[in-house]
């Protein structure tokens, strides 16, 4: 095995994961240099990249030389490129079977891969990419499938049902890539990945990319690739030390309000918002004008002459926010943005470096605050990991503080008004006023502020409280919480309130899985989210699991067919322990008494 060992040190180039912007790295190649094609070459300028990162630079010329490669990158490098750019080049496009397979641990991944093969495949025609992961209906990747998919990305177990199904077929792949290996072998996947690779032909081009190098992994290079090139990045990304970073939990569906709470309380001069996508930039800008912000969003779509006047009018002060994405923010160097928010998080590290360097300029302080979902707190870690910086947990703004700053501005207004050379005019109009009809100079005060605001929203209410469902105990109130949960009665997920259920899957002690690998093929495949898990108890040869007690049919049927450690978990509720005897299940010596119970039984056994 070959070794290549490079650096990735971002600085502010505005690398992400394709590439860096034009001219930010001139001692380095272009793409050009690499021997990529022009149909490929116009998609990637499309995009707005023209530099090779540092792992595209070291893996896409073995590669495109033939060669297996291994590669040892954190996410965020810029990998997805590095293996995407030579598949598309070699790839024989001809009838309607897989020709490329990238296996993912995640369905976001999965995602995320496809939609950047999309983008770098633009101009070559003819050319499907398919996603496949659980979660998602089987009718939509069938249909997929059956009018022929030339790239297919996905996650171990769902490629697992479809090739049991026989409606993936492997026997032409030219290309394999297993990205994120160590997640995918955390995650309880290694069995599957390796039914996979014997499934596929030997004569196949293969590429592994992983943050780590377990012996696990090691055994799989060993056994399935071909004298592999491994390059190893290291990667620098640093924040600066000017910018303070903060991060606040907050839920999709209340992003907007807590963003309000931050701006009408927080004091800024100018701040760039940071969404995923063209529309939500346009969607969030047109929302926050409607609550009195002065906002305005640019994107890909959006023509230079305008970009230029929005930019202008961010530096001269007419306009305090911008709402962007990663790709119509490159470049973008104003000093007066003092705040950055990532309202949606990014993928991947580099991207959140680059978002953040937007403030800090010209020796000044900075601050950032990342908007993160409970599903995504593995995204903060992996930021925090890379970045080497702890982010200081923020507590959203409450509706006092909301209604105090209201307040305050009401009255800073009030002071700043009383400066004006058109005080003596209005002053005499109401006076007039006022003896005209004899109406309190107070009450006129007050209609006067009527015409400038809206009395109705003046003050933030408090968000009503979720309503708490009592939980019914039937029959036995005096039951113990831990033997109903045992005997596969309900309970209520603490924190959301959700009813669960408790499920039993096939696997335990014995089988080697740990907490982390049940949650992790569980809610890829069923497409359920962290927090839709209770308690989860280990057996010697089977798992407790509790989960939502409405499972969609559909659901159930995807997760009886997941498999962790290489294992079919056969999910199902949990019926509990046989009545005659007591219920200590969820006790840590409850397996032993079971064994013993049963060998005192058999001794009372009369002799025949």
């Amino acid at each position: 095995m070959s070794t290549n060992q490079v650096d990735s040190v971002p600085g502010d180039d505005d690398r992400d994961t394709g590439g860096t912007e034009a001219g930010s790295d001139p001692a380095g190649p272009s793409f050009a240099d690499l021997g990529i094609d022009d149909r490929i070459l116009r998609a990637i300028a499309d995009v707005g990249y023209e530099s090779p990162s540092p792992i595209q630079a070291a893996t896409i010329p073995p590669l495109l030389a033939g060669a297996d490669v291994v590669g040892l990158a954190q996410t965020g490098t810029g990998k997805t490129a590095a293996f995407a750019i030579p598949i598309l080049m070699g790839l024989d496009t001809s009838g309607k079977a897989p020709r490329a397979l990238v296996l993912a641990p995640t369905r976001e991944l999965a995602i995320q891969v496809a939609e950047a093969f999309g983008r770098y495949s633009t101009h070559i025609p003819g050319l499907h990419v398919l996603p496949i992961y659980g979660g998602q209906s089987y009718g939509v990747q069938l249909s997929g499938l059956r009018r022929g998919a030339h790239v297919v990305v996905g996650t171990p177990g769902r490629v697992i049902d479809h090739l049991e199904k026989g409606t993936l077929d492997l026997s032409q792949l030219q290309y394999l890539v297993l990205d994120e290996a160590d997640e995918m072998l955390k995650m309880g996947f290694q069995e599957d990945v390796e039914r996979i690779l014997a499934d596929t032909p030997r004569e196949k081009q293969v590429a592994l990319f992983s943050a780590t190098m377990p012996a696990a992994i090691r055994k799989i290079s060993k056994q399935y690739l071909r004298e592999p090139v491994e390059i190893t990045v290291k990667a620098k990304t640093q924040t600066a030390t000017n910018i303070t970073q903060r991060w606040v939990q907050v839920s999709h569906h209340r992003k907007l309000d807590a963003l309000t709470r931050v701006l009408e309380v927080e004091s800024f001069e100018a701040m760039i918002i940071f969404v995923r996508t063209k529309q939500g930039t346009e969607e969030l800008a047109e929302k926050l004008r409607a609550r009195g912000f002065s906002a305005a969003a640019i994107n890909g779509d959006i023509a230079q002459n305008q970009r230029e006047r929005t930019i202008g009018q961010l530096k001269s002060g007419t306009l305090d926010i911008l709402v962007a994405t990663d790709v119509a923010a490159r470049g973008l160097d104003v000093d007066r943005i003092s705040h950055v928010v990532n309202f949606d998080i990014p993928h991947d590290t580099e991207s959140y470096v680059h978002r953040i360097g937007r403030t800090g300029r010209a020796g000044r302080s900075g601050k950032a605050l990342l908007f993160v979902a409970p599903r995504e707190r593995h995204l903060l870690k992996a930021i925090e990991r890379a970045t080497r910086h702890p982010l200081e947990e923020m507590q959203l703004p409450s509706v006092e503080d909301v209604n105090a700053q209201r307040v305050a501005k009401f009255g800073d207004t009030i002071t700043e008004n009383l400066a004006s050379s058109n005080l003596p005019l209005f002053r005499k109009l109401i006076e007039d006023y006022e003896r005209e009809h004899n109406i309190p100079l107070v009450d006129i005060a007050a209609a006067l502020a009527i015409g400038s605001y809206d009395g109705d929203n003046f003050f933030m209410e408090p968000e009503p409280e979720p309503e708490r469902r009592e939980r019914v105990v039937r029959d036995r109130p005096e039951r113990r919480f831990d033997e109903e949960r045992a005997a596969g009665g309900g309970s209520h997920h603490r924190a959301t309130g959700t009813e669960l259920a408790t499920y039993r899957i096939s696997v335990g002690k014995r089988h080697r899985v740990v907490p982390g690998a049940i949650v992790g093929a569980i809610a890829n495949e069923g497409g359920l989210r962290r927090s839709d898990f209770g308690h989860i108890s280990i057996r010697p040869d089977h798992s407790l699991v509790e989960l939502p007690a409405n499972l969609p049919a559909e659901t159930l049927e995807a997760l009886r067919r997941t498999r962790i450690s290489g294992v079919l978990i056969q999910l199902q509720l949990d019926s509990g322990p046989p009545s005659h005897r007591a219920a200590p299940a969820f006790s840590s010596r409850g397996p032993r008494r079971e064994r013993d119970t049963g060998k005192r039984q058999e001794r009372r056994k009369p002799r025949s």
